[in-house]
């Protein structure tokens, strides 16, 4: 009886001697393969890119951002210019009797500014806060220092850049101790902030922070002194961060003497904001990595009709080998074989074009392709499986072809 070595050998012979036509089959499932994991990498890659770039956000963050503003009479409308949110809340939620979970707060309003230095001009966002921005945000001064309370206290016209907007304010010089123009205003630069990189189209790096009190007397666009775009807060702990939610929504509901349903404002955690993008980011990634998966079921297909092709020419083959004493398991196992090897070699060269793709995609989306190991095993087996099944039905045929009337066939 004809054992496995002999088996395999026979069948890579018979797929040699049709190499082309090999070829085309493994195209279905290297194809299939490659754009499920490039699709599975790229879901995997996009979640935590957005991951990231809400964990740099801060620790423990909890931001509380306007749902609606009002007018200066008091109306609420979609053209309003006045924040439901003011430096009162802003203090009230740093009360530790209000809010015991709450290490820091640190309230934000923010404008586009025009900059000018002596070198050149430059456009960034310009954002007004308070010292606890940087432990609220996770953030480090990389040269010079942060304003200090008495000059957000005093409305003093200083101002911490970002390593971008520095590099590009002050090309070839030093920016710590230089004065800028912050739209028409001066401004002495004390210090530039570590570089924390982009996130996505967002570029962390390129901002300029100003002491709130100096920016609601010079630079705000607000009617009202007090009103401010968002509140960031920082919980003690990550599993005191539920408690600090409930104790801030309490709080505002009750300041802003409003109900759940007409809440003027929204809060949402680090965690909350996480598991949103996960739960967006996993829905498309399965439906993309379902419609994908569409094109394997295709390579399957284009398996069992070549290997069916393959019966019908080789009846005589079959027919011979039968005479000669040949079992319908050895029959039916070569031609389980022959399509098995076209699964896998259509998985590994799926495989590999995958990764290959990932390396070239990555630097040209800006996102991180991520190749799972596991997953990459998983395609394999997969690809091994489709070969298998497809090739049953063909194998099953030429096992059971008569001796006789194989040797008859023209």
């Amino acid at each position: 009886m004809m054992g496995w070595t002999e088996t395999v050998r026979t069948a890579v012979a018979a797929l040699n001697a049709r190499r082309m036509r090999s070829a085309l089959t493994m195209l279905g499932i290297l194809i299939g393969i490659a754009a499920v994991m490039l699709t599975v990498g790229l879901g995997q890659g996009a979640s935590a890119s957005i991951t990231n770039q809400i964990n740099s956000l801060g620790s423990n963050l909890i931001i509380v951002s306007p749902s609606m503003s009002t007018s200066s009479g008091g109306f609420r409308g979609g053209g309003s210019v006045v924040s439901t949110l003011t430096t009162q809340d802003a203090a009230m939620l740093a009360d530790r009797d209000v809010a015991p979970d709450i290490a820091a707060v640190a309230p934000v309003s923010q404008v586009s500014g025009s900059l000018q230095s002596s070198e050149t001009t430059w456009t960034s966002t310009v954002v007004g806060t308070v010292p606890e921005w940087t432990t609220v945000r996770a953030r480090t001064v990389d040269n010079g220092r942060f304003f200090s309370q008495s000059e957000v206290d005093a409305a003093a016209r200083v101002a911490v850049l970002g390593s971008t907007t520095a590099s590009e304010l002050f090309p070839t010089g030093q920016a710590v101790g230089q004065t800028i123009s912050i739209n028409g205003q001066s401004f002495v630069v004390i210090g530039v902030l570590t570089s924390e990189g982009s996130s996505g189209s967002t570029n962390n790096d390129d901002t300029v922070l100003v002491p709130l009190t100096t920016f609601a007397s010079r630079l705000s666009t607000s009617s009202s002194a007090n009103s401010v775009s968002s509140i960031y807060l920082s919980g003690t702990d990550a599993d005191s961060l539920s408690a600090a939610y409930q104790q801030v929504k309490t709080a505002l509901l009750a300041s802003h003497q409003v109900t759940p349903d007409n809440a003027d404002f929204t809060v949402s955690t680090q965690a909350a904001l996480v598991e949103t993008a996960t739960s967006i980011t996993g829905i498309l990634t399965a439906l993309l990595g379902g419609i994908a998966a569409i094109s394997l079921l295709v390579g399957g297909i284009g398996v069992m009709n070549i290997m069916l092709v393959s019966v019908s020419e080789r009846v005589r083959e079959i027919g011979l080998r039968k005479a000669l004493g040949a079992t319908p398991g050895v029959i039916r196992r070569q031609f389980l074989v022959e399509a098995g090897i076209l699964g896998v070699l259509g998985g590994l060269v799926g495989v590999a074009l995958g990764v290959a793709g990932a390396a070239i995609l990555s630097p040209v989306i800006g996102i991180t392709v991520a190749v799972s190991v596991p997953a990459t095993l998983l395609a394999l087996a997969v690809s091994l499986g489709i070969g298998l099944v497809a090739g049953v039905y063909p194998a099953s045929r030429a096992a059971k072809l008569a001796p006789i009337d194989a040797l008859r066939s023209e």
